[in-house]
């Protein structure tokens, strides 16, 4: 459904607000580097023209279908969701495999570049595009689901790389509060999260994955992710692969404050699946339930929080094509 031949034409989506409000000053000179190298793009600016993800939206309506996300992972989040709400509206029409996604990274954690490899670096990532390689990866549908009934959905996000709930969540929360005044950097994912650690408020759930219950019990953070990288380089779930079909699931159990603090070294290390405590699977749906009386935890996608469990992971059928370096 390509519309006035607009379906070989970049579009990319600026979020003015990434960077400390420096990313369109960064597009300015990445979009200098894509006409140097003959890539024929459109472009819009969140803002006064909208936020991303409704911009994506609006642009699948005009023909598009392929994108550049300019920021970081929020924005590539944004994007993504543009796209897989236009792909649900038009079910049996089109696929995700009808759209490819690439990013100029502009944010302050941009994870879900490292995964696939792609520099965090303006020029070199321009080189990418310009290359056109592509490959592709799993999407997930998030879904805040009813107290009483996994398949009614109360509120739907997808997914690009890893979701949260638990110390995660107040971990993205704490962060993004920090972002508005305007402080960035690794050690703002750092400190926070031991924040989030000396505040630690275990709650209980049960966790089902694929329908066989995996964990009963007190927790403090469970990841959930196709990608490998969160929080500025934390690796919660270092053995995901992006094209599997399956999610990564990490649950940190209710463990005593000196062992945990102990072990964070290890979330950047990529060793972090060798403390024997955590509960560790691979499965295509994940339902986390509280437990009756337990406060409904923080739910976190690609480092925005979108509500409170109980909520509902699926690996969708569709994979979207997402640019990668040249091999």
């Amino acid at each position: 459904m390509e519309v006035n031949g607009r379906g070989n034409i970049w579009f990319a989506v600026v979020n003015v607000y990434a960077a400390s409000k420096k990313a369109s000053a960064k597009w300015d000179a990445a979009s200098k580097i894509l006409k140097q190298r003959e890539v024929q793009f459109h472009s819009c600016r969140t803002g006064g023209s909208g936020n991303a993800e409704q911009i994506t939206f609006d642009a699948c309506s005009a023909g598009y279908r392929k994108f550049l996300a300019v920021g970081g992972d929020g924005t590539v989040h944004d994007v993504l969701n543009g796209i897989a709400t236009f792909v649900r509206w038009n079910e049996g029409r089109l696929s995700l495999a009808d759209f490819t996604l690439g990013v100029v990274p502009v944010g302050s954690g941009n994870d879900w570049i490292k995964t696939l490899g792609i520099p965090n670096d303006i020029s070199k990532a321009v080189d990418v595009i310009a290359g056109g390689c592509v490959s592709r990866q799993d999407v997930v549908q998030v879904g805040l689901v009813d107290p009483d009934d996994a398949d009614l959905h109360v509120f739907d996000s997808y997914m690009a790389n890893i979701g949260g709930v638990g110390i995660d969540a107040r971990v993205c929360e704490r962060v993004n509060a920090k972002k508005k005044e305007g402080k960035r950097g690794k050690i703002l994912y750092v400190t926070s999260l031991l924040h989030a650690i000396r505040h630690r408020k275990p709650a209980g759930a049960r966790v089902e994955c694929d329908g066989v219950t995996v964990f009963d019990g007190n927790y403090l953070s469970m990841a959930f992710g196709v990608g490998k990288y969160s929080g500025g380089g934390m690796r919660q779930t270092p053995a995901a692969v992006l094209d599997d079909g399956l999610l990564d699931i990490t649950i940190i159990p209710d463990l005593p404050l000196g062992r945990i603090a102990r072990e964070v070294p290890r979330l950047f290390t990529g060793t972090f699946l060798e403390v024997p405590e955590l509960v560790v699977a691979k499965a295509k749906t994940v339902i986390v339930w509280p437990h009756e009386g337990s406060s409904a935890e923080p739910v976190e996608v690609d480092g925005e929080v979108v509500g409170r469990s109980p909520v509902r992971f699926d690996v969708l059928d569709q994979q979207i094509n997402v640019l990668v370096p040249e091999s």
